[in-house]
């Protein structure tokens, strides 16, 4: 297509960017569960994310009822015991510069939506234990990729997790991203068949929005496109 006949974003591109603008990361949910054959159209939407050589390395387990609520129980006995954290990824090495600083801003953020004030270590505890509960989701997701596919393999994966959260989105279904609950793959491992051969990603746990639950009322930003691209022509 010629640019310079384009005079209006088409409609795809339109409605794409609602859903980019709109999507969030709940951190409140319903209890209500969301209907299987909705998720299994998000499921089926997401499967058509782009994969180096189109090896599609994501396997998916999703949890719900009796089987969530086993693995909530295990993750929050974990939690209290004080036990290291043991990802089968690398967590980043360090925050720094204005990485630090979107990561700061992010917590005081979510903080102050839901009334934890600046040096209160027992309110922001109580709300790091709800990454662990999955804020109450009625289904997780566990994404995991083939060791052998390496770095590669976990970025498709990432691929995956951004278009199964969108998909999500446009079927009227919030979700959350959650890299903490890959802190004890041996719990999660407790509860799913999963080979020795697969790395544990990430979890993405989702349901419908709790409205009004204070924590929904906080955005993060996004950092202007000046300091992020580079144009050589």
């Amino acid at each position: 297509m010629n640019s310079a006949t384009v005079t209006a974003p088409p409609d795809e591109f339109v409605c794409l960017d609602s859903l980019l603008r709109r999507r969030h990361s709940c951190r409140a949910f319903l209890p209500q569960p969301v209907p299987r054959e909705v998720i299994q159209q998000v499921l089926a939407a997401a499967q058509r994310t782009v994969s180096w050589c189109n090896a599609q390395p994501w396997q998916v387990h999703i949890l719900s009822g009796d089987a969530l609520e086993r693995l909530r129980c295990d993750m929050l006995d974990r939690v209290k015991s004080n036990a290291p954290s043991a990802p089968e990824l690398d967590w980043p090495r360090e925050w720094r510069g204005v990485y630090q600083a979107r990561r700061r801003s992010c917590g005081w953020g979510l903080y102050r939506a839901v009334g934890v004030k600046k040096g209160d270590r027992e309110g922001s505890a109580r709300q790091a234990i709800e990454n662990f509960r999955m804020f109450s989701a009625p289904h997780l997701a566990i994404v995991s990729s083939d060791e052998a596919l390496g770095s590669h393999g976990v970025m498709d994966c990432g691929a995956w997790v951004s278009n199964f959260m969108l998909a999500a989105c446009a079927a009227g279904v919030s979700t959350i991203a959650q890299a903490a609950l890959a802190s004890w793959p041996d719990v999660l491992r407790k509860h799913i068949d999963l080979s020795t051969e697969r790395r544990i990603v990430c979890g993405v746990s989702f349901g419908f929005c709790d409205t009004k639950h204070p924590a929904n009322g906080f955005r993060t930003t996004r950092a202007a496109l000046d300091g992020l691209v580079t144009w050589l022509d």
